[in-house]
């Protein structure tokens, strides 16, 4: 039987080890997800929770941090006591150093530990820096816990350029078949994003115009108005570009672009996105020069608050702030080449300090061929498909009408709109949810395979290859706005603008 269309099941026993149990990722986002999953009974029945950290806890220890993380991420109507009392009994703590090699036997011993342990189903979430994956790796193998039965599950980056990614890979592939690495992209789990497949395959009025025929351009922006943070040393030696564009904002555009896969199964999603990435135009420096833009944000107002610039906001967590060359804001214009998109522009623009805080894509369809009303009132405007994948997750058509009354035709545009959140009455799960639950019942579908990291290295690295040799700063941008003046100017040359959720 193919693979593809077997289906995925939940295993009656689970082991989850968190590498990084007390870090900032596994108490805001992984933990409470669990609890989540928990609360809907979805976890197995004697699945455990283990936390591995360099942190002096014992298990009561680390059950009280997560309890307290608990309270913090989760709502209080979600919080029910027996739920987490049971939640909390799952949790066992281990400290453990990755890089010392006389640690790894308390780690073995507490995984053989339980009832039917040869037939439990290991995953291994290391969030834990990169640097780390191949070491962890390694002393997994090491100890005799990696069977067919393992998995593993990676957070980006997956490296910082195209060689350091295959070295990882290679490290991580070494010990674990690729069908055991579950490369995560929190996008990749949202409702919306999730939504984008349906919408395109589950019905037939949409898929007939997506091509170059009907659509004019397609823009995918991910903005937030937060600063660095205590990120500063992270995010100076990666930027806008490693942390945001060469995963998330490459990823929605493959789903966007993709062909109609035979089925959406774990395999026939990926193979489409590779190929998506693969007809990507290759930049050369004088495309980089002409289509793309780098900012950083400068001092500003955000929320009617003042915030700092970039270069003070990293000097509280980095040294040589002042010779910065680190972008935190790009735009950028590319196509894709084949027959479906050829000679359509994708605008991508992501930043941090902007005006708002909003991912989204948007398809601008082309205006009609005709005009029939020549004496009409009003304006007609392309129609849009906007797809908001956060903060309120939903969709919006946007057509023209006629505004209802005697006296001639008035043209006014509006909008058929989908909130999920009102539609669908419930609560939405956080994408972590989802895709937890997925690396547990081993569904590789909405997770990056190795040929696809490797493929968004290998188009993004000649912009920063050029960037990199380039006497150019980043042109500065107050905070609290749109971006540098010059992202603007990149669609204005093309006869377009930037489409903000407000139009």
């Amino acid at each position: 039987m193919d693979q593809t269309a077997t289906a995925h099941t939940l295993p009656e026993s689970c082991d989850f080890t968190v590498f990084g149990g007390t870090g900032d990722l596994a108490l805001r986002k992984l933990l409470p997800a669990l609890y989540h999953r928990d609360l809907e009974g979805q976890l197995p029945g004697d699945a455990r929770i283990l936390g591995v950290s360099r942190s002096v806890l014992d298990d009561e220890g680390w059950r009280e941090e997560v309890r307290t993380a608990l309270t913090t991420h989760v709502a209080p109507d979600d919080l029910d006591t027996e739920t987490v009392d049971r939640f909390l009994g799952r949790l066992r703590h281990l400290m453990l150093d990755a890089e010392q090699p006389d640690h790894w036997h308390r780690f073995h011993a507490l995984l053989k530990d339980r009832p039917r342990a040869e037939q439990t189903v290991r995953v291994f979430y290391l969030a834990v820096a990169p640097s780390l994956f191949g070491a962890i790796s390694r002393r997994l193998d090491e100890i005799g816990v990696v069977d067919e039965r393992a998995r593993v599950v990676l957070e980006k980056p997956i490296g910082h350029d195209l060689a350091s990614a295959q070295a990882v890979n290679d490290a991580v592939g070494h010990v674990f078949d690729e069908s055991q690495i579950f490369r995560i992209d929190h996008y990749l789990g949202k409702e919306s994003v999730q939504n984008l497949l349906v919408t395109r395959f589950a019905n037939a009025f949409l898929e007939p115009l997506w091509n170059s025929r009907w659509v004019d351009h397609v823009q995918i922006t991910v903005a937030e108005s937060l600063g660095v943070g205590d990120r500063g040393g992270y995010y100076d030696h990666a930027g806008a570009m490693r942390d945001m564009v060469q995963n998330h904002l490459l990823q929605l555009l493959c789903l966007v672009a993709m062909e109609p896969p035979s089925h959406v199964g774990r395999e026939t999603v990926r193979d489409e996105k590779l190929k998506v990435l693969q007809a990507l135009k290759p930049m050369t420096p004088a495309d980089v020069d002409r289509d793309t833009v780098r900012g950083r944000y400068s001092a500003g107002l955000v929320d009617g608050a003042p915030v700092a610039s970039y270069v003070d906001d990293l000097g509280r967590s980095a040294q040589h702030a002042g010779s910065s060359r680190t972008e935190t804001f790009v735009a950028l214009r590319t196509e894709v080449q084949n027959w479906r998109w050829a000679g359509v522009p994708f605008y991508l623009r992501t930043g941090k300090r902007m005006d708002r805080r909003a991912s989204e894509i948007i398809v601008v369809f082309k205006a009609p061929p005709h005009h029939m009303f020549p004496n009409s009132e009003g304006v007609t405007e392309p129609n849009r498909l906007h797809i908001q994948v956060q903060p309120d997750e939903g969709m919006r058509l946007h057509l023209t009408a006629k505004e209802p009354g005697p006296g001639g035709i008035r043209l006014r545009p509006v909008s058929l709109d989908l909130s999920y959140a009102t539609t669908f009455e419930q609560r939405l799960p956080d994408a972590y949810e989802r895709l937890l639950m997925d690396v547990i019942k081993g569904n590789p579908t909405l997770f990056m395979r190795r040929d696809e990291v490797e493929a968004a290295w290998t188009w993004v690295e000649p912009i920063l290859t050029r960037w990199a040799t380039s006497p150019d700063q980043p042109l500065r941008y107050p905070a609290g706005t749109s971006g540098p003046i010059a992202a603007t100017t990149l669609l204005e040359r093309d006869g377009r603008s930037w489409q903000e959720s407000d139009q």
